[in-house]
């Protein structure tokens, strides 16, 4: 045990700056400020340009784009007037009215009759189910009048009648007009309404043909708000603009109507209804897809929305990436369901919701550029709004670019502004070290070696410079450095010496509470097994040889001994002549505590048949073991010696010297705790005495 080291008290050193550290922040902070000066002047001026010229850009593009839908809708109307004057409209819609009033009259065969049933139930029910994802009744669309039934059976499921009837040949005369005009003018279907509500005529002969549009299926879309408004209007020279909306006869594609009346000698007979062309109006907000064309970018667009807030044209994030828009849609809280049908059909029109600032300030009226916090689709972005001008439609238009993009050159400049102030930070840490380190050296060299010595190193030397003063000091020092590396070194070589003995003679665990200076040592132990062993023969072996060569082979066989207990994790108490004293248990806590034991005297058995075969001479082991609880600590005073007491301990031990026998003998506190029993077999004792079981000797270990 080490003696107690006197210990000298050490005023703290009152705090201050070294000369070293006050060059280094004299000069990093004059670095530093002027860096930090310019660039944030640097970094607010470019960002203020970059946003105004990012803002012209914006409004310049939203204004085109405004010019560009206002002119289709223009044309629209201006060709939907001419169309719905001409001679051709106004005798098409007159031909087939008159040939649609004969086809009430007509008859379908049963077959025929069956047919028409049957595509309504099996093909345009089930796509509009498909399309809309809800279940759809068939017969809440199918025709229901025998010229609605006529014009669906030859019709609208394809199958083109041969007979003569007066539609058929309106058909002939009209249709390639009309077609031409869908085809030209990219509308999705052209309808003739006559001037009770009825379709009697539909370029895509699609289920509208033939229905009511004031009492039929589809009297609440905005088909028959708009043929209403028109016809209400009474003026021949009019237009009526309907929204967009989900319409059922086009398999709740979203759908906008132009409707005008048609006048026949001073008298309005109908109407002639055109599906705006969602392509063109797409095609005039993307410009074709080339939006770098246009000073947007790559994350630039843009794009219309309704007074209801959803999207009247197609995303650009679900052209270019439509599995990015999917999961940004999520996220903005459209459904998933509404996400993944606008990726299918590659469709934002009436499912993307716009909530945004500026749809509200541009729904209210009001025309302007600002900075979005959260996009549409998420994300800052640089926004420029207006309302569209369109006179029935309460449209707005919105351009945008995410910042990340507008604001990038002025990004670029703050990380090249970043990197040359590091740099120069860098230069002027150096050259203030340098500085520095020419002023202190030779007394920071002095204060870094007592530091080294304060810290436990030994041998420390020091050069303290050339002038006679420090060089008086540094030999000073070095002096003191040589002394008390020799005393440290005397000191390691005498505590190792100590700890070497302290481990032969108690446990590390032990040892360390010692050295302390805890002074009565023990400790109780709930779950331990204890084995206590001599070897049967060796004593006839030692006579055979000096004592010394005795001791020797003996101490050789406790050697191995112990080696096989530390594989075990048995830890030995103390090993005497007389016997062998080992433990499972007692400082590491093991459930398996008795097996490891047993297996640990399987082992001296086998180390000493080992060792017998070897010197030519028979040696067995005689143990006892027992389970329990023990206690263990220090002994004595002046002589210190680590023991092991209790029942177990007296247990063990009486149980290897309770039979003249070689073996390894248990008890039953042994047994009970062992998992297989197999190679145990019970010894005879006296009546009333404790059970005692052997480990069958007849069994081959090896």
């Amino acid at each position: 045990m080490s003696n107690p080291v006197a210990t000298v008290s050490v005023p703290p050193a009152r705090a201050g700056l070294s000369i070293q550290s006050i060059l280094l922040i004299m000069l990093l902070l004059v670095s530093m400020l002027s860096s930090v000066v310019i660039g944030a002047i640097g970094f607010v001026n470019g960002r203020e340009s970059l946003r105004d010229a990012a803002f012209a850009s914006l409004t310049e593009v939203r204004d085109s784009r405004a010019r560009e839908v206002s002119g289709l809708f223009s044309t629209i109307e201006n060709t939907l007037l001419l169309e719905s004057s001409g001679e051709s409209v106004t005798g098409a819609l007159a031909d087939f009215d008159a040939a649609y009033s004969e086809l009430d009259s007509s008859e379908l065969s049963a077959d025929e009759s069956d047919a028409v049933d049957a595509w309504y139930e099996e093909v345009f029910a089930a796509d509009l189910s498909e399309a809309t994802g809800e279940r759809v009744n068939a017969n809440s669309f199918a025709p229901i009048t025998p010229a609605q039934r006529w014009l669906s059976a030859h019709y609208t499921i394809d199958n083109p009648p041969v007979d003569e009837s007066n539609w058929s040949v309106a058909i002939a005369r009209y249709d390639a007009y009309f077609t031409h005009m869908t085809e030209t003018l990219g509308y999705k279907d052209a309808l003739l309404i006559n001037e009770a509500g009825t379709v009697v005529y539909s370029a895509r002969k699609g289920v509208d043909l033939g229905t009511d549009l004031l009492s039929g299926p589809y009297r609440f879309t905005n088909l028959a708000t708009a043929f209403s408004d028109a016809m209400a209007r009474n003026i021949a020279d009019d237009a009526v603009f309907s929204d967009f909306e989900f319409y059922s006869p086009q398999l709740a594609q979203p759908t906008a109507w132009a409707v005008s009346p048609v006048q026949l000698d001073g008298h309005i007979i109908g109407a002639l209804a055109v599906a705006l062309p969602i392509d063109e109006i797409n095609a005039v907000m993307t410009t074709g897809g080339d939006w770098s064309a246009t000073a947007l970018g790559d994350t630039g667009e843009t794009y219309l929305v309704g007074d209801d807030q959803f999207m009247r044209s197609t995303s650009r994030a679900l052209l270019e990436d439509p599995k990015g828009y999917e999961a940004a849609a999520v996220r903005s809280g459209v459904s998933a369901e509404d996400a993944a049908l606008a990726v299918s059909k590659q469709q934002s029109l009436l499912v993307q919701p716009v909530r945004t600032e500026a749809v509200d300030l541009a729904l209210a009226n009001q025309t302007g550029s600002l900075i979005e916090s959260n996009g549409y689709l998420g994300g800052e972005t640089l926004t420029s709004f207006a309302p569209i001008g369109l006179e029935e439609l309460d449209w707005v238009i919105v351009a945008q670019i995410d910042t990340s993009e507008a604001f990038a050159p002025v990004d670029d400049f703050t990380k090249k502004l970043a990197i040359s102030s590091a740099v120069i930070l860098f230069v002027v840490a150096m050259l203030s070290i340098v500085l520095a380190q020419i002023i202190v050296r030779p007394l920071k060299r002095l204060k870094v070696a007592a530091r080294r010595i304060a810290s436990g190193e030994v041998g420390v030397q020091v050069n303290a410079g050339r002038s006679d003063e420090l060089a008086e000091l540094g030999a000073a020092f070095n002096d003191m450095s040589v002394s008390l590396a020799v005393k440290a070194g005397l000191l390691e070589e005498q505590q190792k010496e100590n700890d070497r003995l302290l481990g032969f003679l108690m446990p590390e665990s032990v040892a360390k509470r010692y050295r302390e200076g805890v002074q009565t040592i023990s400790q109780e132990h709930q779950e331990v097994t204890v084995i206590y062993g001599d070897i049967v023969g060796f004593e006839e072996f030692g006579r055979t040889m000096p004592s010394e060569q005795a001791l020797e082979q003996l101490n050789d066989l406790y050697r191995r001994f112990d080696d096989a207990a530390e594989e075990h994790g048995i830890e030995r108490v103390r090993s005497t002549r007389q016997g062998y004293l080992a433990s499972c248990g007692l400082s590491i806590p093991r459930v398996d505590h008795a097996r490891r034991t047993v297996d640990f005297a399987i082992e001296m058995q086998t180390i000493l048949s080992r060792f017998g075969a070897q010197h030519g001479v028979e040696l067995n082991l005689r143990a006892g073991l027992d389970s329990g609880t023990v206690t263990s600590g220090l002994v004595g005073r002046a002589h210190v010696s680590y023991d092991l007491w209790g029942d177990a301990v007296n247990l063990a031990f009486n149980l290897q010297r309770g039979t003249n026998e070689a073996g390894v003998f248990l008890t039953e506190q042994v047994y009970d705790r062992l998992p297989d029993t197999s190679e145990l077999l019970p010894v005879p004792t006296a009546e009333g005495a404790p059970s005692v079981w052997r480990l069958n000797p007849d069994i081959d270990r090896d």
